[in-house]
This record gives structure tokens, sequence and C-alpha cells, in this order.
């Protein structure tokens, strides 16, 4: 690229690709340094995952976040980020901006009017340092430049016009796979293969099951229905809501056990919440020999659940009372009641996952900075790295701190 049409092209200090929770954050933090910086977005408008999430009232930061709380292959990888920019430092910039907000189950933290809120403080932190924010950009091509002062040079497509860009940093916080309907997409697993960085395998994460066999029948029938349950899987487990679906099963429990279930593994139901239902099934024939199974069952779980495990587990005896059923029985029974093995067919995928687990690899990333280990000033940031937090919003408090940490050297 000649020095002439360099010059022709508008520079900046950092571009930053997506205006998403960790694109705005990384916007502002640069540009409080004192750096030009320039936002481009995709869609027509900024934050689409942050207006949707927690059900339009965003579940911005948890009061407890741990590396326990988040899956990568390093599992290491997000300490410094989120020990350089916490949840406090997150909140505090929400109460400074007057944003009302309510701690529910879990120490989750959500906006008590509306996600728009958190937006808009993003926008006017971004408006008060003096950062330019672009919608409707396509990006067409991006090469590296040899050049110290200027690194990057970009072409886009904005309302049919081209435009041509340079910049010294360039920061990836274009966001993954999930919810293409709000603007994921795979972009910037392109810029990390153009530019020789590794990828890990990528997945869709706390995202419903689907079920083909006769589950599939029996969740249909039970759609709507909740059920609090201790869902586990390859060593993890969640007590949360377990929903039906016509699909199969959602949740919050589901949800969370999705991000560390693989085709063909087998899910783990506790219906009894740690009640060894063995011996309580015993106990219960000793005291209450007359009583039906099914009339017990239905004194802690919903009646239309025990209707659907009756008629699976034990049908022939529906109509006995516990005093005739087999100790042997009951023990099944109750190992079953403990440990439901489910196998589901496959997850909902992309459409609906909320996060996508796997992503830039980040062996080939700097902890401290953010930044590509063999590409100086190319940056990556939020969800597109290979870290993903549980339900809860600790994938917004990721997007917040490795926003920061990039914002601190870009």
């Amino acid at each position: 690229m000649s020095h002439a049409t360099r010059s022709a092209a508008s520079h900046y200090d950092v571009v930053i690709l997506g205006a998403g929770a960790s694109g705005l954050l990384c916007g502002f933090t640069a540009a409080q340094r004192g750096r030009r910086v320039l936002v481009l977005e995709r869609a027509n408008k900024v934050g689409k995952k942050i207006l949707m999430s927690g059900g339009g009232r965003c579940n911005f930061t948890n009061h407890f976040v741990e590396a326990d709380n988040f899956l990568s292959d390093n599992p290491h990888f997000c300490k410094s980020a989120l020990s350089r920019y916490t949840q406090w430092d997150f909140i505090a910039l929400v109460e400074q901006h007057g944003i009302a907000y309510e701690e529910r189950s879990h120490s989750q933290l959500f906006c008590l009017d509306s996600a728009k809120d958190i937006v808009n403080m993003l926008l006017a932190e971004c408006d008060r340092a003096g950062v330019e924010v672009q919608t409707h950009c396509e990006i067409d091509t991006l090469e590296a430049v040899q050049d110290d002062t200027c690194r990057y040079a970009l072409t886009l497509t904005q309302g049919g016009q081209r435009r041509a860009i340079t910049c010294t940093s360039l920061v990836v916080a274009t966001g993954a796979l999930s919810v293409p309907t709000l603007g994921g997409s795979g972009i910037g697993y392109d810029i990390a293969r153009q530019f020789g960085i590794g990828l890990t395998e990528r997945r869709a994460g706390l995202v419903p099951f689907m079920f083909s066999d006769s589950m599939k029948a029996l969740c249909e029938r039970l759609s709507g229905l909740a059920v609090k349950v201790t869902a586990a899987c390859n060593g993890r487990s969640f007590t949360e809501n377990m929903l039906f679906t016509h699909r199969g099963m959602s949740g919050p429990a589901i949800l969370q056990i999705s991000s560390y279930w693989y085709p063909g593994d087998t899910l783990h139901i506790d219906l009894m919440l740690g009640t060894a239902a063995g011996q309580w099934l015993l106990d219960a024939k000793q005291h209450n020999g007359r009583m039906r199974l099914r009339t017990l069952l239905g004194q802690t779980l919903p009646k239309a659940l025990v209707t659907e495990l009756q008629s699976l587990w034990w049908p022939q005896m529906a109509e006995l009372p516990l005093a005739e059923m087999g100790d042997r029985v009951l023990e099944q029974i109750g190992a079953q009641l403990n440990g439901w093995a489910l196998k589901p067919s496959a997850t909902e995928g992309y459409r609906t996952a909320e996060v996508t687990l796997g992503g830039v690899d980040t062996a080939d990333i700097s902890s401290k900075t953010m930044e590509a280990r063999n590409q100086p000033g190319l940056f990556f940031i939020g969800e597109v790295l290979d870290v993903s937090g549980h339900l809860g919003g600790f994938n917004f408090q990721w997007a917040w701190s490795s926003g920061h940490t990039a914002g601190q050297y870009v």
C-alpha cells in the first residue's frame, strides 16, 4: 500500500470491530488514555445482545466471580483480566450512572428497569471520551502493513459507500456464533486464521437439549412444567430449575450443564435433591404401607411428572400399595429418582445458545494485554476468545474485564 493511498485513508490509533459489551468498554477505556478510537458495528444498532439478555433486564455481573465460573482450555487465562477489572469496578460504574439494579438468586445482578440502561451508560462513556461509533459497517478487506505507526489497513462498506481506514491497534470484539439473529458471526475466527492464530474446537454452550427417542414425547406432554433438580455430567453438577419443552429440556440447570456435555454423553438428573430416595421409599413402606407410590411422590414432585415416571418405571405395579412392592424394586426406583439417566440426541445449537464454547486459542494471546503473541497490535476480547462463563452474569463480566484490559494497552 503506497504512502499516497495511506494518507487518503482515515487514520485512527485504535479500531475496534464490534460494538457489543467488550468492544464498547474497550473503546472508552482506550479513549480515556488519549487514543483516537473508532468502533465499527455490522448490525443496525449497538449492544443487541446486551438488550436481549436477562429477559431485557441484563444480568450484567455477579457478586461472586471466580475462575471456576469459566470454561477454557487454559483455566488460568481469565484470572489476570478478572482481577484487574472486577465486578466491583463495573458495579461502581453502574452506580455512578444512577442505574437501579437488584440482586437475584445466586448473587446475580440485573437492571431494575431495562438493559437499555447499560447500553446507554456505555454509549455515554464513549461519547464523553470522544469515541466514534459507526453501525451498518461490513469489513471488505483487512491487511497488516509494515509500519510501526500504522499497522493495519481496512476497507469497509457503509450504506453503499466504501471507506479506507488505517490504525495502529486493531481489536477484534466480534462475538461468536451464538444467536446469529443478534449479530453473531465467525468473522473473528477468520481474522485469527488470517494471522496464523490458533482456534480451539467450537460448540454451542448454555443451550437447551433435544431428544429423539420416547423422551421427546414425554417432554412434549410435560411442556411448560418446571422442577428443581440437580443436573450432572462429566463431574460437574448444577442445582436449579429444569424446564420441559416441546423439543426437550431447558431451564437454568440444563443450560448450565449443557456446557459440560458432549454428544453421546449421559446426563444424570436428581429429582430428589440429595435425599437418598431408596431409603426414603423403604421408610415410607414401613410407615405408610397402604399408600401408593404415586401418591407418596406426588407430595414432593409435580403430579404430571409422577404420572409419566410411573408409566416409565413401575407400570405393572401402579395400583399396588407400597407394602406389596419389593424392597429391591423400591431401591431401584429410588436410584432412578436420584439419577435419572438421559441421553439427549443433540442441543438446539447456536440458534438458541447463549454462548459459544471454544474460540481463539488463549495460548496465542497474552493474558496480561489480550494482544496476539505473534502479531503486534492485534487484540482479541470477549466471546471470540476461548473463555466462556456460566449462566449468571459471568459472560458479561468477562466482556468488561477483557475489554478493559485491552483498552489499557492498545
